[in-house]
């Protein structure tokens, strides 16, 4: 390690200002934060660090849980582990491609061929954007990632995370698609991932497939349309928000047990306006006391349609496209007329097109009843999803297998939470699963589905039969790279093959962090000594999609969990108690923060968030973060400006005063406090107990014996002693939490650096203090204080008399108390009551 650089001597004025600028580069060049690895497995503590979303900017919320992360890995270095804390950026995906195509103003057509030097447009219109090819779009991606990237890495290093940046990895390069690519081809040879063609939620926007862990409902308006259909002997009554559906109605439904349509169980019905025949069936999931009690079925308009076409074995008539209207032509068995007039509309043009023809047949039942109702979104979308019938790969997760589910479950318990109530969201999701991952998405910039077709004679693909590529010609492209077997003039002919056109879901390869940092099957070494990970960081919110998606491939692959621990945190809240988050448009960027406050005041407030609680955003805490740093530039320059120890800091021999002794044992409990509590992973809990102590400290201690060190003999070297002792101990324990402010001050008198220095133990602290001692003799002075306050004096003013009263008397360190408050007469009153004190000020000076 390179020796950092030291201030000879304590400044005269020592201030926060250039800190970061002075030691983020001091830390970089002295290897401070570089991973160990020659240490065995048993010294490492290794991160699973979260790879944030490379699309725009960080936001504070960032700043605030990623803060957690580092104090944790700062408190494992200074106990003496080898710390393995590596960085991602999630590059790939959706978010990356939205940002692309809004600051280009560009959109990816595959169909185009590619253009060498392609330039973008010199004035962008996001709302006209111009079509490039899928290479050409691509390499836009990467090229506005890379900027980014670095915007990225500057902001971390300011905020001043300990990572090791030599362990840089991102979601879309080299290794981490190879890794991707590998753990599919596992999934797919061991039969954990598979194809299949059926309904899937749908995003009409973005044109892609949309995962269950990916949705949220929202409220929105809508209304109920109550419509006859037409039976035989009666008609019947159903009521549904969506009317434009009707031609896409392939059966009625009612509750087996429901007697008013228990006689039409068996029968058909005819749909108003386009007269298809369809039947009346019963199925346990109609419910009888909504609406009418019998319910159309669409194919399809939520996840029950699903239900009730696959259990009733009911044909397929989809009239939704993938961009969200209405098929240009009509299903099998739905007349083109009235069909005509809704083609190529909107979901919302065809709804009111289909309400007007229903008045004009008479089969609209009165007037639509308003209403609001939750609608399924996915989770970036600004649209409701539709379902349409598509080929996608899954990978088996306990959707539909009691026995994996069981398994994940199994695991859920093994790990360890903190805190632990976040256990039950888990396992809430986790049971609560209907079906597989959905992996596959119909978009661009992503890691490849590494799988070719054959094509039959046709040029039809044979799905059946997929070509994979073996693991050593990894990463590949199908799009443009050949199958075993094939050359390229065959591609897309008859007899020849065609590449998968999907990319995986992002989170199929964020499931992998732990392998992909690690250097699972590319750095055996390095793999052995991390993995299973110590640690995983994260937010609450992504339990269901980070957390389980990475358990399942490990226990797929490895079966084991990736890691031992998990630590949560909360959302940043803005000033409306409303979650901060781009997508909102409430989010507050740190940078002005970092510069007006300094980093070490903007780590303060995230560490004092709770693990797992939702935190406001407070700029208030912030100040009383840098005005704490502050604190500990001021009262460290005291101490240090006291000289040296002649009898060496920290010895028995030096510290021989009751005061000093009990400032050090109160000390001693503060170590074993913070020392728990990070253990447990209450950053928070560790914070507040140091800075509660170092005010006492600063308030109190320094305030009874500065007059004492100032002093001669053994009494001042006690003093002194005492106070570098303290102070040695109080720089380590904040260093987690404020690394600038302490790694300035530990360079006024020590070498090397603080986050590099051992964690304290209450062993190194002189054994035999009583902290009662100052306890009583604080409180003791800060009354003597209130009386001046009461008498409008001066903190100097004298003292003539003091009678100090009470059952801690015996615990006063009677000289201290008397040079702090001036005070020239001091008598001590045993007595079974609290201290008090009865002041008697000096006559003023004529």
């Amino acid at each position: 390690m390179t020796e950092l650089p030291r201030t000879p001597s304590v400044p005269s004025k020592p201030s926060l200002d250039g800190l970061e600028d002075k030691w983020v580069p001091a830390w970089e060049d002295g290897g401070v934060y570089r991973f160990d690895r020659t240490r065995p497995r048993g010294e490492v503590y290794s991160i699973d660090t979260p790879p944030p979303t490379v699309s725009g900017s960080l936001h504070v919320g960032h700043v605030f849980s990623y803060t957690h992360t580092d104090a944790v890995a700062r408190y494992h270095r200074m106990r003496g582990r080898a710390v393995f804390y590596p960085m991602g950026w999630d590059d790939n995906g959706l978010p990356t491609e939205r940002r692309v195509q809004n600051h280009f103003g560009v959109r990816c057509d595959p169909s185009l061929p590619y253009v060498p030097g392609f330039t973008p447009p010199d004035k962008p219109d996001p709302k006209r954007q111009l079509p490039v090819s899928r290479r050409n779009f691509i390499e836009l991606c990467e090229r506005l990632t890379a900027v980014d990237e670095k915007a990225f890495e500057e902001m971390w290093r300011r905020v001043g995370l300990s990572v090791d940046w030599s362990h840089l990895y991102t979601t879309i390069g080299d290794a981490s698609r190879t890794a991707s690519q590998r753990a599919f081809l596992r999934n797919l040879a061991r039969g954990e991932a598979y194809v299949s063609e059926a309904p899937t939620l749908w995003d009409v926007t973005f044109r892609t497939a949309v995962a269950q862990a990916e949705l949220e409902d929202r409220e929105q308006p809508g209304a109920f349309y109550r419509i006859r259909f037409h039976g035989d002997d009666r008609p019947v009554y159903i009521e549904t928000t969506r009317p434009e559906l009707l031609p896409a109605c392939v059966a009625l439904v009612a509750h087996p047990d429901d007697e008013r349509y228990r006689e039409l169980f068996g029968t058909t019905v005819r749909t108003p306006l386009f007269g298809a025949r369809v039947p009346v069936l019963a199925h346990r999931l109609a419910e009888p006391d909504k609406g009418s009690g019998i319910a159309m079925v669409c194919t399809f308009g939520d996840v029950t349609d699903v239900v009730w076409w696959r259990e009733l074995n009911l044909p397929t008539r989809a009239v939704i496209d993938w961009d969200g209207r209405l098929a240009a032509e009509p299903p099998e068995g739905v007349p083109a007329h009235p069909y005509g007039e809704l083609a190529g509309k909107t979901v919302f043009s065809a709804k009111a097109r289909v309400a007007e023809l229903l008045r004009k047949s008479g089969d609209l039942d009165g007037e639509p009843r308003e209403i609001s109702r939750p609608v399924k979104f996915y989770e970036k979308g600004s649209k409701p999803l539709e379902i349409v019938t598509t080929r996608q790969w899954y990978i088996r997760n306990g959707g539909r297998d009691a026995g994996t589910r069981a398994e994940l479950l199994a695991r859920g318990r093994e790990l360890r939470w903190h805190p632990g109530y976040m256990r039950a969201r888990y396992e809430n999701w986790v049971e609560g699963l209907n079906g597989d991952w959905l992996i596959s998405r119909q978009r661009f910039f992503g890691v490849p589905i590494p799988v070719w077709y054959r094509l039959d004679d046709a040029g039809e693909p044979l799905y059946d039969d997929p070509i994979t590529p073996s693991e050593d010609a990894l990463p590949v492209d199908p799009s443009s790279d050949v199958p075993p077997g094939f050359t390229e003039d065959r591609r897309g002919k008859p007899n020849g093959f065609a590449g998968d056109p999907d990319v995986m879901d992002t989170w199929a390869t964020s499931s992998l962090t732990p392998q992909i940092a690690g250097g699972w099957e590319r750095d055996a070494d390095l793999f052995g000594r991390v993995f299973p990970y110590s640690l995983r960081p994260q937010g609450h919110d992504i339990i269901r999609t980070w957390l389980f998606s990475t358990v399942v491939r490990s226990h797929l692959e490895h079966g084991s969990l990736p890691w031992t621990d998990t630590a949560l945190s909360g959302w940043i809240l803005d000033p409306d108690r409303k979650k901060m988050s781009k997508s909102k448009g409430n989010v507050v960027t740190p940078i002005d923060l970092l510069r007006e406050y300094g980093s070490d005041a903007v780590r303060y407030w995230s560490a004092s968030g709770r693990p797992g609680t939702d935190t406001a955003f407070d700029t208030g805490q912030i100040k009383v973060g840098r005005r704490l740093a502050i604190k500990i530039l001021n009262a460290s320059k005291f101490v240090l400006g006291l000289g040296e120890v002649s009898g060496g800091v920290g010895t028995d021999a030096a510290v021989t005063e009751p005061l000093d002794k009990a400032m050090l044992a109160a000390l001693s409990g503060v170590v074993q406090d913070a020392t728990e509590a990070f253990e447990g992973y209450d950053y928070t809990r560790a914070l507040e107990r140091t800075e509660r102590f170092f005010w006492e400290f600063c308030d109190d201690y320094l305030e009874l014996v500065k007059a004492r060190a100032y002093g001669e003999g053994a009494a001042a070297e006690s003093a002194r002693a005492a106070l570098r002792t303290a102070l040695s101990v109080l720089l380590r324990l904040f260093a987690p939490v404020l690394p600038f402010v302490t790694e300035e001050v530990w360079s006024w008198w020590r070498e090397g650096s603080v986050h590099a220095a051992s964690w304290p133990v209450p062993a190194e602290l002189p054994p035999g203090g009583d902290p009662a001692v100052l306890a009583a003799t604080g409180e003791a002075l800060r009354q003597v204080r209130k009386a001046k306050s009461a008498a409008k004096a001066s903190m100097r003013a004298d003292v003539s008399r003091a009678v100090v009263r009470g059952a801690e008397v015996t615990r006063i360190a009677r000289p201290d108390l008397a040079a702090a408050g001036r005070i020239a007469e001091l008598t001590l009153e045993d007595a079974p009551a609290e201290l008090t004190v009865d002041v008697t000020l000096a006559p003023a000076a004529p």
